[in-house]
């Protein structure tokens, strides 16, 4: 996280200041430094140390207020995460039990969201109010029901035969199970009774929906339909007999040079479509995990999985997007948004850029990590170290500029797409590739 009273950092600033400036210095670097013990201040409540926080407070008091660019307070942090020490302190040192984020929700509708029940009652004590929770800072506004004429995908679920069903995957919302529909394989995504009334899985759910209806291209999981109206909520997509990529993976280990770019090509391609302007949607959660084969053969794979994915309409080219948190798989996450810094569709690059690396190389990045380490190693600016023969110099390049530091550097997934064709033409071919066998 970063930012100062409501303005936007400067993405270029690193985490840690290296000295303060000078009185002297000018106004540009004081608001600078300035800009950047805010940034101290969240990103220590955020790691919940309060050692740090103190020391920051015991400076300048005044950064007990501090705020980022969606008016979230360092209070709101350790409340969201239940960092009951670090609340204390903050307390201690004014801060304002009911300050109001973007979304104008206090630190107790916060913790209440994240049902962090010592946190509550810690809030509560010190006059803490739960106004303003409008479905937390994570949905900014509530998902209306996904579209008006649902009838053309609401399916009665008396037409899904779970007889012989199996597990195929598991989430904290729900299970992914393979059933028939009409006599044809479905993956239906089931929400967990236990939390088919709990305001935000609805939300989130109705939010996947609303993204699958509008898409249509060979490289994404299609769309069937939904039972929205009754208990459980369910969502139905095709369902792909090749399973995930990251088993695929885990089972042949290193792709040849010349598969994993026919791999990446329709990686990118599904990635290109969702990137499209005016309706941006960032994935954020791409991962081997929600790649999908469409067969055993392997020999086409669709991008899938968007319950953690945002549409955004894009007034220019150059918007960054107001999102922050840690919001995807911490092995395959690029360094901004486990900084809680702004961020764009460029991360889902940083994502491409990792998968990459796993099919040449066999291994899941810094797989000698744990997920949580791993992302943080990254965010302090290092990367996977290339070992695998495959690596030519043209793909090493496209990697090494896809996880680029700066996302503005890395490039789009149509650029991403010209450069693997050209890679591709020089690289010997090892099986037949058909993208319509299935």
């Amino acid at each position: 996280m970063s930012g100062d009273a409501g303005q936007p950092s400067d993405p270029s600033l690193p985490p840690v200041p290296t000295a303060a400036p000078s009185p002297s210095s000018g106004s540009k670097d004081k608001q600078k430094a300035r800009v950047s013990r805010t940034s101290l201040i969240l990103w220590h409540a955020h790691q919940n140390d309060v050692s740090a926080v103190k020391k920051l407070l015991d400076e300048d008091r005044s950064l007990v207020h501090a705020m980022d660019y969606d008016s979230r307070t360092p209070l709101h942090v350790a409340s969201l995460h239940g960092w009951i020490d670090v609340a204390k302190c903050l307390l201690d040192y004014g801060a304002d039990v009911n300050a109001q984020d973007r979304w104008k929700n206090t630190p107790l509708a916060d913790a209440e969201g994240a049902r962090k029940h010592a946190m509550i009652e810690l809030l509560k004590s010190h006059g803490g109010l739960s106004y303003g929770q409008t479905g937390s800072h994570f949905e900014p506004k509530p998902v209306p029901p996904p579209m008006p004429n649902k009838c053309d995908w609401e399916i009665d679920p008396s037409e899904l035969d779970f007889s012989n069903s199996n597990i195929i995957g598991k989430g904290s919302f729900g299970e992914i199970l393979k059933a028939n529909w009409r006599g044809t394989p479905v993956a239906v995504k089931r929400i967990l009774p236990s939390l088919s009334d709990d305001r935000l899985v609805i939300q989130d759910f109705r939010h996947e929906v609303n993204l699958l209806v509008k898409l249509r291209h060979p490289n994404i999981v299609q769309f069937l339909g939904a039972v929205t109206d009754r208990k459980p909520l369910m969502l139905i997509t095709e369902y792909l007999r090749g399973g995930d990529l990251h088993q695929y993976l885990k089972d042949k280990g290193s792709l040849s040079p010349s598969t994993a770019v026919n791999f990446a090509l329709d990686i990118a391609r599904g990635m290109a479509y969702l990137h499209n302007e005016p309706n941006v949607i960032i994935h954020r959660d791409l991962k081997p995990r929600n790649v999908l084969l469409v067969n055993s053969s392997a020999d086409h794979l669709k991008v899938g999985d968007f319950g953690l994915s945002k549409l955004i309409r894009v007034q220019n080219s150059h918007d960054v997007y107001k999102m922050t948190g840690e919001t995807g798989s911490y092995r395959y996450m690029a360094p901004e948004v486990f900084k809680h810094r702004k961020y764009d569709k460029k991360v889902d690059v940083f994502s491409f850029a990792m998968i990459l690396y796993e099919m040449l190389e066999g291994d899941p990045p810094l797989s000698h990590y744990e997920p949580y380490e791993a992302a943080k190693f990254v965010a302090e600016g290092h990367r996977p170290i290339f070992r695998a023969k495959g690596y030519i110099p043209e793909l090493r390049d496209l990697t090494e500029q896809c996880w680029a530091a700066d996302m503005n550097k890395r490039p789009s997934f149509l650029d991403i797409l010209k450069r693997l064709e050209k890679i591709k033409e020089i690289l010997p071919s090892d099986h037949h590739w058909s993208i319509f066998t299935t």
